[in-house]
């Protein structure tokens, strides 16, 4: 569970800003969108084997 203490005189948006921050970076949505369907471990690799390709792309690009 996620606790944002707020502080005195703290504007709530700033504070809901902080935890959605917070909740971001704990990878919760990430999660659970990768759980509501089954990939096969073949599949989940090859998808990061072109997300490296595309990602060299970009930096070789970059150099040139």
């Amino acid at each position: 569970m996620l606790i944002i203490p707020i502080k005195d005189g703290e504007n709530i948006d700033r504070a809901l800003k902080r935890f959605k921050r917070k909740f971001d970076r704990t990878g919760t949505m990430r999660q659970l969108r990768s759980r509501q369907a089954f990939m096969k471990p073949s599949v989940k690799r090859r998808a990061q084997v072109k997300k490296a390709q595309y990602i060299q792309g970009l930096r070789d690009a970059e150099e040139i």
